[in-house]
């Protein structure tokens, strides 16, 4: 009879349930127990490296897995805007290059219009060019890229505003457009103005192409003349640089002036402050500026004037009257403080300025335009005339 070896110290085979031996391993496992054991191993470090750290979870079967976050396809980035070469248009000949420029580049303010031409970035026929420039047809305006922030549409105009620039109508006909334009409204929009004369009237016109033909300070009143057509636009700016148009202003001025008639020939100069703000000031090297004033009425204290102007500067007769010592009532930029506060006084509480005539030929075609001084305006004279000389 053989003996058995103890349990772990066999290297041979056991009989299985049948009586026929199976072979053993080393530990004593059947082999085919260890080979499985062996195979499991490998699947137990991949689920171990695939469950994050300090967890005891296995992970879950593959069809309870979540699906895979799908992520959207990003649209494609915009272009980047390119240079532009553009020709001028025979119907745009004479037309100013920042005015071009604002034209063309939709929403740009006009602070960056001024520093593209400043810097050299717009060029015309290949020169720098100044904004206000006249282009000719046939130019050719290289237009840099200029990226501008993407803006919800506007709101539109209050219907009080339209109401009021819609009463301020008192010419049009199938070229022009004319309204009083009342004090407070600016004659287009701009830095933080919304809505000036020229939006307010195409809000209230669309059907209408309208054009400024001119401009008038945002305190001062009185006629502003817009174009209907190109052709009438072109023609009328034409008569303004060549001087034959008339346009008459009526201001009230500290004191009186030294003779009835007066013609202040100087030049002037405009200069932006580092805040963006526009001072003009007389200086040789300026644009030659010629202003007439004559006396209507003389008061206590002030007068009465109205100023024909040859040539058509910013803010040419308030800085005409403070260089002759007789500064304008009601003006906060280029007046004196204790004559503004005596007129304040009176009542006054806007700047004493208002345009009252426009009158030009076209062809065989005169048109003459007048406003009548702002109700405001007439009754500080009511209240001036109880003092008058």
């Amino acid at each position: 009879m053989k003996k058995s070896t103890g349990p772990g110290r066999s290297r041979g085979a056991t009989p299985d349930a049948r009586g026929k031996k199976r072979p053993q391993t080393a530990g004593g496992r059947p082999a085919k127990a260890a080979q499985r054991t062996q195979d499991a191993a490998p699947r137990r470090d991949r689920d171990r490296l695939a469950a994050p750290r300090g967890s005891a979870r296995p992970a879950p079967p593959a069809n309870e897995r979540a699906a895979p976050r799908v992520v959207p396809a990003q649209p494609a980035p915009p272009a980047a805007p390119k240079v532009e070469i553009v020709a001028v248009a025979e119907d745009r000949e004479g037309q100013r290059l920042d005015n071009f420029l604002a034209g063309r580049l939709k929403g740009v303010p006009k602070s960056l219009v001024y520093r593209i031409c400043r810097t050299g970035e717009v060029r015309v026929n290949g020169r720098r060019a100044k904004p206000d420039q006249r282009l000719a047809a046939g130019d050719e305006v290289r237009i840099p890229p200029v990226r501008v922030a993407e803006r919800s549409p506007d709101a539109p105009p209050p219907d009080t505003q339209l109401e009021r620039i819609e009463a301020a109508i008192i010419h049009e006909d199938r070229d022009f457009l004319v309204i009083d334009k009342p004090a407070g409204i600016a004659s287009h929009g701009g830095s933080g103005i919304s809505f000036g004369a020229i939006e307010l009237l195409r809000a209230a016109r669309p059907r209408d192409t309208l054009e400024l033909v001119h401009r008038l300070d945002r305190d001062t009143s009185g006629v502003l003349v817009l174009a209907r057509k190109r052709s009438a636009l072109t023609a009328l700016q034409t008569e303004i640089r060549e001087g034959r148009v008339e346009k008459r202003y009526l201001a009230l001025i500290e004191s009186a002036l030294p003779q009835a008639r007066l013609l202040v020939d100087a030049p002037l100069r405009k200069s932006v402050l580092q805040g963006g703000e526009r001072m003009v000031r007389v200086d040789d090297e300026g644009k030659p500026s010629r202003s007439r004033f004559s006396e209507v009425e003389r008061y206590a204290d002030a007068s009465l004037v109205e100023v024909a102007l040859e040539t058509g500067r910013t803010h040419q007769i308030r800085v005409h009257a403070q260089h002759i010592g007789h500064a304008l009532a009601g003006d906060e930029k280029y007046g004196d403080r204790t004559f503004n506060k005596t007129m304040r006084e009176r009542g006054l509480k806007r700047l004493f300025l208002h345009a009252a005539r426009f009158q030009f030929e076209i062809g065989e075609r005169s048109y003459a335009f007048s406003a009548p001084l702002a109700p405001e305006l007439a009754g500080v004279l009511d209240t001036l005339k109880g003092g008058r000389k």
